[in-house]
């Protein structure tokens, strides 16, 4: 048995002193000290030894567990030594390098158009409604009137799904679902993508964005409309700005106009970004037809209300002055990194 614990202990000493991990260190030591380890095992042969040897057989298994034990914690202090320092010198900081820039987004310039726009008219008491991108015909045309033979509905213009089911071509729909409720009076936006089946170029894209408003309520006019509008503009492109009104056709409104507003470039002097009119068109409007109302059970003999469509890049285009639609979809950092 002495013998065997001098063999146990001289063998544990040339693997520990050999040792050049702390991970092979530990597997040493379960090799020896474990449950199932060399020494442990010799502990539990001490019922076969005699009762007289066994204080002294104890004693020698009791020094050699506390020689290999020391020898253990002095070569582990020695190898966690020797990796902190190899770490130091792999990790050192050169606190004369420049920083490391940390790049943070923003918005978009969409993204603060339309939180302008969302400002403005939350703060006249609309509010902010969202619908569907995939439409039925209905909403999107027959409930607008737009009968089933009208232009807009030519695959050529618009994207079908089905016979039924298209991608919105305006986010209308999502005011005839509103109206549709029956809780007047109405005051409310709707913005949105919409889809036009549109060649790419630097005015047009087949995916783009609209805010439209409906307003719906006893005793609304047209100048409840110049009004709102007119208000509208002067909070986007600053007080001094005028508005003028052409008249216009829109299936779902009557009388329907396009706005212009004063070049906010020139002040209405001309220049290039006005080609030289000294006008720019802002939008489309008009008071909502008495067929749209009586289609979402509003009686028009009670009620009228006003309709307004916005191209929200194109007030992103006019106000950051961008004169390439494709340069907001493109994702070049150098051009949007600009706002």
């Amino acid at each position: 048995m002495k013998e065997r614990l001098q063999k146990i202990r001289e063998e544990a000493i040339a693997k520990i002193q050999s040792s050049d991990s702390l991970e092979r260190l530990n597997e040493i030591k379960v090799a020896i000290l474990g449950k199932k380890g060399e020494l442990t095992e010799v502990l539990k042969g001490m019922k076969d030894v005699a009762a007289e040897e066994r204080p002294v057989i104890g004693q020698l298994v009791n020094d050699t567990r506390a020689v290999i034990e020391a020898k253990l914690e002095e070569v582990k202090d020695e190898l966690s030594r020797a990796a902190r320092e190899a770490r130091l010198k792999s990790e050192v900081i050169d606190v004369t390098l420049p920083a490391k820039k940390n790049n943070v987004g923003h918005r978009h310039p969409n993204t603060i158009a339309l939180e302008e726009l969302q400002r403005i008219f939350v703060g006249m008491g609309y509010e902010v409604v969202e619908g569907p991108e995939v439409e039925y015909d209905y909403y999107n045309f027959e409930a607008l009137n737009i009968p089933a033979n009208h232009p807009a509905k030519d695959e050529q213009d618009t994207f079908y799904i089905n016979d039924k089911i298209v991608l919105r071509t305006q986010t209308s729909p999502v005011q005839v679902r509103v109206m549709e409720k029956g809780k007047l009076p109405i005051r409310m936006i709707a913005p949105g993508r919409v889809f036009r089946s549109d060649e790419v170029d630097a005015t047009h894209s087949p995916s783009f964005h609209q805010v439209e408003g409906l307003v719906i309520d006893k005793n609304i006019t047209f100048a409840d409309l110049k009004g709102t509008l007119a208000q509208f503009a002067k909070e986007l492109f600053g007080e001094n700005t005028k508005v003028k009104f052409r008249p216009h056709h829109f299936p779902f409104t009557e009388p329907s106009a396009e706005m212009d507003v004063t070049c906010f470039k020139c002040g209405g002097k001309g220049c290039r970004m006005c080609k030289d009119s000294g006008w720019i068109e802002i939008l489309g409007c008009g008071m909502v037809h008495p067929n749209v109302l009586k289609m979402s059970k509003i009686n028009p003999e009670e009620y009228t209300g006003f309709a307004f469509g916005i191209g929200l890049e194109r007030i992103a285009l006019l106000k950051y002055e961008i004169d390439d639609m494709r340069l907001l979809y493109e994702n070049d950092i150098r051009f949007l990194k600009q706002f």
